[in-house]
């Protein structure tokens, strides 16, 4: 099964690279794609009892996510079968609640908003704990990524440690994110100092962004540290510039909802088992472990 997984997904990475679009892990790239890390995980009953008795009885938790690129969520090459880090985190927790995964997916900046109206349960999508959220958004959190960029190999830039270095440039980042409210949030510094402003150009497919900074089209992306570290790991003509900050990342739930003991408690659970490093260590990104998962923390800083 591995085997056809690999192939499968090589064949994918030369029609990616043909189109233009960021390509998913080949067979080098140290990532196990087809690894089973997830079926041996059993009910908890203790952790399952947190759970509102509503979801209990009706065994099924409804999850809205993002698709994007390694090592967080992509398609396979039949583009139905989704796979990745919030993948496996997702189900393993699932398993140790005793419950199924109805999992819809849906765009980046779309899935906080159906928190509110009840569309889903819980969102995943790599979202970080920040302030602004945390006022309508509660967290459960699984893994510690962030903001960085990355640039092609010719280019000048120095690692970044201060928006103003981007100061008369052209940055990609994603629609609805972190990034992009830190870009929007500070360009005023630009003015500040004499400088012409950044310009932020926004994408709503990360294949779509990758394509721009090959091409010239932007001249930086700003996005999260994991997927940038691989992308540029898979395109020879990308490298990855630097981290800028991190951020707390976590299941995101609509304000005051009951199910954050019952997530918590689920993940707490795998990082004690030895379940959640060695999903960790499929997806390439150990140096993003938690030591325990918290609820809606306090930003990062």
């Amino acid at each position: 099964m591995l085997t056809r997984v690999r192939t499968a997904v090589t064949a994918v990475i030369a029609a990616g690279l043909l189109a233009g679009c960021a390509p998913p892990p080949d067979q080098n790239s140290g990532l196990d794609v087809g690894a089973d890390v997830v079926s041996p995980v059993a009910k908890d009953e203790a952790v399952a009892a947190l759970l509102p008795p509503e979801v209990r009885e009706a065994g099924v938790l409804r999850f809205g996510s993002s698709i994007g690129s390694p090592p967080s969520p992509f398609h396979l090459p039949d583009n139905r079968t989704a796979v990745g880090l919030d993948i496996d985190i997702t189900d393993a927790v699932a398993r140790v609640l005793g419950v199924r995964v109805e999992r819809q997916e849906a765009a980046f900046e779309a899935i906080l908003p159906a928190l509110g109206s009840g569309k889903f349960q819980v969102g995943t999508g790599n979202f970080g704990v920040t302030e602004e959220r945390r006022k309508t958004i509660d967290f459960v959190t699984y893994i510690d990524d962030g903001q960085g960029f990355a640039v092609r190999q010719d280019s000048d830039l120095a690692p970044v440690t201060d928006i103003a270095q981007l100061c008369g440039r052209i940055v990609g980042t994603g629609a609805g994110t972190t990034f992009e409210s830190t870009l929007n949030a500070q360009v005023h510094r630009c003015a500040e100092a004499g400088l012409p402003p950044y310009q932020v150009q926004v994408f709503s497919e990360q294949s779509a962004s990758y394509s721009a900074l090959r091409q010239g089209k932007v001249d930086v992306l700003m996005s999260t540290i994991n997927g940038l570290r691989h992308a540029t790991s898979q395109q020879s003509n990308l490298r990855f510039l630097n981290d800028f900050r991190r951020l707390d990342v976590g299941f995101a739930l609509a304000k005051g909802s009951p199910l954050a003991p019952a997530l918590q408690a689920a993940v707490n659970k795998l990082i004690a088992d030895g379940t959640y490093q060695r999903i960790l260590r499929k997806w390439g990104v150990e140096p993003s472990a938690i030591e325990t998962s918290r609820i809606s923390p306090p930003e990062l800083r």
